[in-house]
């Protein structure tokens, strides 16, 4: 998650690593939204959204609640992550119409 490795992360969840696993006190998701905007704001790069994408793409929950208490919408609030807020809100929206 670190190195925003995309092409590993998508073989990991291809390979069945769960999606909502939980590692120390964020989901994988939340640490996703971590890594992207703690790495812009490090390094002054524009944000990314691509661990994210994968993520949500392979069927992390956008809604899950971390260990430390955040949500993925939360996360990415912290960090002015607009991307990621727009992504979240896309996945939220097509869950809720989904169920009716």
């Amino acid at each position: 998650m670190e190195q925003e490795d995309v092409e590993t992360l998508a073989r990991l969840l291809a390979e069945g690593v769960d999606p909502d696993e939980v590692f120390g006190n964020m989901t994988l998701l939340t640490h996703a939204i971590d890594t992207e905007g703690d790495g812009a704001l490090q390094s002054g790069e524009p944000l990314t959204v691509h661990t994210t994408a994968v993520l949500l793409a392979f069927g992390a929950d956008p809604e899950l609640v971390a260990p430390n208490g955040r949500t993925p919408m939360a996360q990415a609030s912290l960090y002015g992550h607009h991307l990621a807020l727009n992504l979240l809100r896309a996945h939220i929206s097509r869950r809720g119409a989904g169920s009716s």
